[in-house]
């Protein structure tokens, strides 16, 4: 298994343990939960590949398949629903900065391996990591975290940008690979804690 498989299935988990806990904050059926879980989990890598004229990994690889529903199981059999709402928005948000480093990494290397140029090793690297979580909330009624104040869609870009750069320098390694996962994750962490954001036009109050 290489670094990069084993940050997509880490990604893939979280992803899918997010859409869980927004499902349950719906009130969704076990199939909204199921539905919620893999759009966040599969959706980006879906767009991602439809963009590139490629047919989706999920449709020809079941492990995405079984990491989505056995994390469903591991949430349900453990109610960790039923968790305190403070416990459950620090759950949701740690899983979510985890999904958007991880699937940032894995949609920078489809464009790496395609030969793209920054442009586009970017978008797939921004697709794969918000695009599912767009969908989910679009469906839910919700407003998409990335239209949201804090650092997100921001952190994705970073990443694409320097794996780019990584990669144009030899750099493209599996300890580069984990330094930026674990840099991505704390920088999503810290801008939603510590309230980091980019500039807005709406006046402040």
């Amino acid at each position: 298994m290489t670094p990069t498989d084993l940050i997509n299935i880490i990604g893939t988990a979280a992803f899918a343990f997010s859409g869980y806990l927004v499902g349950y904050e719906k009130r969704l059926d076990m199939m909204g939960v199921a539905i919620a879980a893999l759009l966040t989990a599969v959706g980006g890598g879906m767009m991602r590949d439809a963009l590139v004229s490629r047919i989706p990994q999920v449709f020809q690889h079941t492990d995405a398949l079984v990491v989505v529903f056995a994390t469903l199981a591991v949430s349900w059999l453990l109610h960790l629903e039923r968790r305190r709402k403070a416990a459950l928005t620090a759950a949701f948000i740690t899983a979510d900065a985890v999904g958007l480093a991880a699937f940032s990494i894995t949609g920078a290397q489809v464009g790496l391996a395609m030969r793209l140029n920054l442009f586009g090793v970017v978008v797939l690297a921004f697709v794969t990591a918000v695009g599912g979580g767009m969908a989910r909330d679009i469906l839910v009624n919700r407003m998409p975290m990335i239209l949201k104040t804090d650092l997100y869609g921001t952190v994705a870009i970073a990443i694409a940008a320097l794996l780019y750069l990584f990669d144009k320098i030899g750099w493209n390694n599996a300890y580069t690979l984990n330094l930026l996962f674990a840099g991505g994750c704390l920088l999503r962490l810290a801008a939603y804690h510590l309230h980091w954001q980019l500039p807005g036009f709406q006046k402040k109050r």
